[in-house]
């Protein structure tokens, strides 16, 4: 069955994305979740993309639907070329077209570097950081494509890249997932370069510790809490809600003239709190 409904309701207020289409990849839980129910309530029309069991994915569906927005579930792994191009075509068939890609599918496999396995180096390398080049790759040549469409937007296209504040601070035991995250800071400022000549704008949000089922384990009891604020001279661990209002600030006109930009949501922790009382 079709849920999918319009998006902005007669008398409604006009929305800083409405009209616009966009795509949150790992979208099924964490960071991604939120960020695709923060679009929706901006006004965009959301494909979430996720692997895997749809349940979660379809019932986020179902929120923003009732909610009065329109979103469109779809299963694919962002580290599959096919797989990848399917998912737009099926957008495409969809909506029309696409305005927005957040990249946000991303995964962690732990482990020392005497113990990491060539497999897990590998899946990590390729959801990480080549799912974000595929995904950016079909919406580039979209937004290139298609050009601006004034009445949407200023830019022909917007892609937000998710990354992480390992992409400056190194992370012993992750060097995989560090080594993504540095991947990631780079794909994102040289397609800024590239693309901005066709008004499209690629920029990066690089969360700090987010209460996400991913790292449940680090802030599951005060005492754990307590610990990891060490680290974040704010003084409190993140919501999603920090990354999604940062996507959507991102994803609007508001930040017509930014592009190549990290933002970095993460309460301080860049700033190196070990050096707050001297080196």
């Amino acid at each position: 069955m079709d849920t999918r409904v319009n998006t902005v309701a007669a008398g409604a207020p006009v929305l800083p994305l409405a009209g616009q289409r966009a795509l949150v990849t790992g979208a099924s839980s964490g960071i991604g979740a939120g960020v695709a129910r923060a679009l929706a309530a901006a006004g965009a029309t959301v494909v979430l993309n996720y692997v895997g069991p749809d349940g979660a994915a379809r019932g986020i569906v179902h929120d923003i639907v009732e909610t009065g927005g329109e979103a469109l579930a779809v299963e694919a792994d962002v580290s599959d070329e096919a797989a990848v191009r399917a998912m737009f075509r099926e957008m495409f068939d969809a909506f029309g077209s696409i305005d927005i890609l957040v990249n946000n599918a991303g995964l962690q496999r732990d482990a020392s570097i005497v113990e990491m396995s060539l497999a897990d180096w590998r899946r990590v390398i390729d959801v990480n950081l080549t799912g974000q080049f595929l995904c950016a790759r079909e919406a580039a040549r979209e937004f290139v494509r298609r050009g601006v469409i004034p009445d949407v937007s200023n830019s022909a296209g917007k892609i937000i890249c998710i990354s992480s504040v390992h992409d400056v601070i190194p992370w012993a035991g992750h060097a995989n997932y560090a080594a993504s995250k540095g991947g990631v800071q780079m794909l994102m400022k040289t397609l800024a370069q590239e693309l901005a000549v066709h008004r499209v704008r690629v920029n990066g949000i690089s969360p700090g510790a987010i209460k996400t089922p991913i790292n449940h384990s680090s802030w599951s009891t005060p005492e754990k809490e307590s610990a990891l604020l060490q680290l974040i001279p704010y003084g409190r661990v993140g919501e999603t809600a920090d990354v999604a209002r940062a996507a959507v600030w991102l994803a609007s006109d508001h930040s017509d003239y930014v592009t190549g930009a990290t933002l970095y949501v993460d309460g301080g922790m860049t700033l190196y709190p070990g050096f707050e009382k001297g080196g």
